[in-house]
């Protein structure tokens, strides 16, 4: 089995002393905390934006499938609501037609 090393398409560095003796980090080198969409574990962990994009690009998914799920569900509670509101409507002009009927 061979070992992976995963390395910077870009050829940089996430973060590296250098011979400055001070930090350097990648403006991209980023720090992500929450629960992973996949597995729902706890996530506390520096990666490259680059490679957190995957992870984020599910958790997105998700999240709009939920917006999607209560739009439509919010649309089928206002066409409910509408089709109640014609109704009475109806049945009160019939009402009103009738007394002038009548009166």
């Amino acid at each position: 089995m061979l070992e992976v090393i995963v390395e910077c398409p870009l050829g940089g560095k996430c973060e590296y002393i250098g011979d400055d003796k001070k930090l350097h980090r990648c403006a991209w080198y980023t720090h992500l905390i929450g629960k992973n969409p996949q597995s729902e574990q706890q996530v506390d962990e520096w990666k490259c934006a680059m490679a957190w994009m995957p992870l984020m690009m599910v958790e997105n998914a998700q999240t709009i499938r939920g917006v999607q799920a209560a739009t439509e569900s919010f649309r089928n509670e206002m066409v409910l609501g509408q089709q109640l509101f014609s109704e009475k409507v109806t049945a009160l002009e019939k009402i009103q037609d009738r007394k002038l009927l009548d009166g």
